[in-house]
């Protein structure tokens, strides 16, 4: 990971209806969801669902595949805790500022 992609990742969550969709597909687990449940539980237009799904997909989070007619989506639970570690991996080992900037007392 890096940081154009921990970017771009977190701005196509960066929606509600993208971080609903994702956070939807997370609580389905594993087996994911088709796209047809997804629009009968999220209560969106078809291509409103197809265009943000779009996103998820372009940038890793979300995988999909074709089930007959139907298209299963899921949650890329690796994308998911790379990007999360990616935030977390330097927590709390402080900065070093250079020497002219002093720190509050």
């Amino acid at each position: 990971m890096n940081l154009t992609s921990t970017a771009r990742r977190l701005a196509s969550l960066g929606h509600e209806h993208r971080l609903g969709l994702f956070r939807l597909l997370v609580q389905a687990g594993p087996d994911g969801m088709t796209v047809g449940e997804l629009q009968a539980v999220l209560n969106r237009p078809a291509s409103t669902l197809a265009f943000h799904l779009r996103e998820l997909v372009a940038t890793d989070l979300v995988t999909q595949e074709k089930e007959g007619r139907s298209v299963r989506c899921r949650a890329n639970y690796r994308a998911l805790n790379e990007t999360l570690q990616f935030m977390k991996q330097d927590c709390c080992k402080g900065v070093a500022l250079p020497v002219f900037v002093s720190r509050p007392a």
